[in-house]
Order: C-alpha cells, then structure tokens, then sequence
C-alpha cells in the first residue's frame, strides 16, 4: 500500500515546560497534511498483537516505513533543538501503533500506576493521536514518596524502593486505570487527546494514558484510540 503521508509546514510546535522539574514538552496540533493513509494502512494492512515486551495494556502493530520516515524527518531536527541533543549521535527508533485492550480488571499491576519508557539520555517518546475521537488523552504524573517527576539513572535505585516500600505498606494499587491523583502519584498536568495532534517528551517522564474503561477499550482500529507510537533514541 503506497502511503501520502507529509508533515503539514503550517504547523507550529509549542514547547511547554510541565511541573515542578520544567520538564519541555512538545506538542504539534495539525501535525500532518492528512492522516487518512495511516489509518487506513492500520485498519486495511497492520498485524495487530499484544505487546508482552513493553507491558502495554492493549495491542500494537507496525507501522509503514514511509510514514517512520517522514516521523523522523520532522521530529529529529526538532527534537535536536528543544533538547540541546549532541550533534552527531546516531538515532534508532522504535515505533507502534497501538490500541488499549484490556479490560481494568485484567490489568497487571504496573499498568495500574504511571510509568517511565527509560532512564537513558537523548530517549524521547513521541505519539500522534490518529483516529478522530473523544479519547483519553495522556497524564503526566509526580512520584509523590520521592517527589520525582523523572526517573533518570540515577534516580531508579530511590524510586523503585520508595515504589517498593509504599506497595508493602499500602497493597496493590485498584485493577483500574489511573486517571487522577491518589495517594501515591499526582497528576499536575493532562495534555488532551486530539486527532492529529502529535506529543513529544523524554522518555524519563512519568506518564500514563488517561483510560476510560467505557470510551477507550476497544481493539478495532477503525473506531479505537488509535495511537502511533515512536520511542527514539540518540545514542
């Protein structure tokens, strides 16, 4: 399937620095000029199957080359600049499309709290919202024993204990999705799921999808949160 897929050059990135640790956070409304083929590459061509290596709640398929590469076309000089990235480092990517799947009760425990896609420096997660929606957009949460936000290298021995510690005094988190702030992460910012808007940030990050099990569970990639996924790495 021969794929149109261009970044739109009316776009503007906006760059905000989120909570406490001023985190920079990209967010592209109108990314592309059209994301019809991508969907329907999702609906007509992709293999969907769950993804047990990434512990996501859902399935996830691959993505066309053409649409990877126009991806890191946009997204690596900019990425370069927000994030003072070294010249001359090789990227590698990762990339997803992705849909939740599983149901609040069938969730295992680290899909119940916010997560981290690594601790490695120049490792950015990128997502572009695709099908049109009211869907869950994406939490960005705060570690409230440690007070982290990111959970770098040398932050991971503090937070898993800290994380460790809280589990054995307080139990397992509810089989539900965390939407919100509780007792042991906080929300301090929700950036809105919106058809073709693209989001970008370290992969340090704390975050989580904003799941309702009523809107957002749905495996079908023609009517599901449809999302593409891309974890890029300057090393």
């Amino acid at each position: 399937m021969q794929l149109n897929i261009r970044t739109n050059p009316k776009s503007s990135p906006q760059v905000f620095a989120v909570g406490e640790e001023r985190t920079p956070v990209i967010i592209v409304d109108d990314f592309a000029l059209d994301t019809g083929d991508v969907i329907r590459y999702a609906v007509q061509s992709a293999s969907f199957a769950p993804d047990e290596a990434y512990v996501y709640p859902g399935v996830r398929a691959k993505p066309p080359k053409d649409y990877i590469q126009e991806i890191v076309r946009a997204l690596g000089p900019l990425l370069g600049q927000v994030y003072s990235i070294p010249a001359g480092l090789a990227l590698a990517v990762n990339s997803y499309y992705s849909l939740v799947a599983t149901p609040p009760e069938k969730l295992q425990v680290l899909q119940r709290v916010p997560h981290f896609d690594s601790t490695t420096r120049y490792f950015y997660a990128v997502t572009h919202y695709l099908n049109p929606g009211d869907f869950g957009g994406t939490g960005l949460f705060r570690h409230k024993p440690t007070g982290f936000e990111n959970v770098t290298e040398d932050r991971l021995q503090a937070y898993a204990q800290a994380g460790d510690s809280y589990l054995r005094a307080h139990g397992d988190p509810p089989a539900e999705y965390i939407r919100a702030t509780d007792d042991h992460y906080e929300l301090f910012e929700a950036i809105d799921y919106k058809p073709n808007r693209l989001i970008a940030y370290p992969g340090s990050l704390l975050h989580s999808g904003l799941i309702d099990p009523d809107r957002d569970i749905n495996p079908d990639p023609a009517t599901g949160r449809l999302t593409a996924n891309f974890f890029m790495r300057f090393k």
